[in-house]
């Protein structure tokens, strides 16, 4: 019996923890509405301007309302894997979770702690008329702003 138990015990070990295991570079869940940002602690609500950043050193992750904050806080926390770092953005279109250096960015939008860069998986998501900058332009402009 206390074999069976023992390897019972050994199964759901390795089973139920291979399941979880994550890609460190994977988004993982936002819970909306409940989660807070790592830099104003403002709860994250914006589906279209949420931004997750993991450590890939550990595999760590933490969650800003705005691009405008992750930026600030990669300064405010002297975070040496910096340029390292896994940064997904939500596309203001489609809400979907993409690259955060590779996105093109529009200046004039309504963002949570009005910093106002939006992200965008492709320049034509952007209307013509919308300067588009990107990534290194709004770390620039961020840094500019302040706050």
């Amino acid at each position: 019996m206390r074999v069976l138990l023992l390897l019972l015990g050994l199964y759901l070990t390795l089973f139920t923890t291979g399941c979880e295991t994550k890609n460190r570079s994977q988004v993982h869940k936002i819970h909306y509405d409940r989660d807070m940002c790592a830099r104003c602690a403002m709860v994250v609500s914006d589906r279209k301007n949420s931004v997750e950043v993991i450590n890939p050193e550990n595999g760590k992750y933490y969650l800003f309302d705005d691009i405008g904050c992750t930026v600030l806080w990669f300064d405010d926390e002297h975070i040496t894997w910096q340029n390292n770092a896994i940064i997904w953005v939500t596309d203001a279109k489609s809400g979907e979770w993409i690259d955060a250096r590779k996105a093109y960015y529009d200046t004039e939008n309504i963002t949570p702690m009005a910093y106002g860069f939006s992200a965008h998986k492709s320049k034509e998501d952007i209307e013509k008329e919308q300067e588009i900058i990107d990534y290194n332009e709004v770390v620039k402009r961020v840094k500019k702003i302040g706050r």
